[in-house]
């Protein structure tokens, strides 16, 4: 919805996000260093595009921007920078990894997670007829713990929540197609 606001202001959506976090100082921060870890600004490669998300819970705040391409119709995310401020990370070791490990939960939902229902019973039965993100389709991850003196906060699922909106933010500035359900599936 905000990258909707922004287009529609003719704003970047950085710059937009940015503007509304002007009296939130640990959300701009992080939003500002996983945009700027992941190259916003530069030209994407050719057929790639970037998307950004926030997020706060559990008293963490996690920005993510993922970059996209569209193969035959389908999206291929090629990478995920967050950024993650969560208080004081007592193991950044298991930071990273729970965060790596959101995303990869996260990307199923967005571009699998589908159940059928037929007659009031879920059609889906095993992992055998419900995908999930194979490791050959799993982005490069960069995580990036913001130094932050705010009170601890947790880390098992608040990096999950972005993962979706910005590969969708991702897919509309390479398609120009708004899409709001989950899986993401271009037109």
């Amino acid at each position: 919805m905000i990258d909707e606001l922004a287009h529609a202001a003719g704003k970047d959506p950085l710059d937009y996000r940015l503007a509304l976090l002007a009296n939130e100082q640990r959300h701009a921060n992080v939003l500002k260093i996983a945009a700027d870890k992941a190259g916003w600004g530069s030209p994407a490669p050719q057929g790639h595009a970037r998307g950004l998300a926030l997020h706060e819970s559990f008293g963490s705040i996690v920005a993510e921007c993922a970059e996209v391409s569209i193969e035959n119709r389908q999206v291929k995310v090629h990478s995920v920078t967050a950024a993650v401020d969560c208080g004081m990370a007592v193991n950044p070791l298991g930071v990273e990894a729970q965060v790596q490990s959101c995303v990869a939960f996260g990307l199923t939902a967005a571009l699998y997670g589908k159940l059928t229902l037929s007659e009031g019973k879920v059609q889906e039965s095993n992992f055998h007829d419900y995908p999930i993100l194979r490791m050959f389709e799993m982005p490069k991850v960069s995580v990036h713990i913001v130094p932050s003196k705010a009170k601890m906060g947790g880390i098992g699922e608040p990096a999950t929540a972005p993962v979706a909106p910005a590969v969708a933010n991702a897919i509309y500035a390479l398609s120009k197609q708004r899409l709001r359900t989950l899986p993401l599936r271009i037109a």
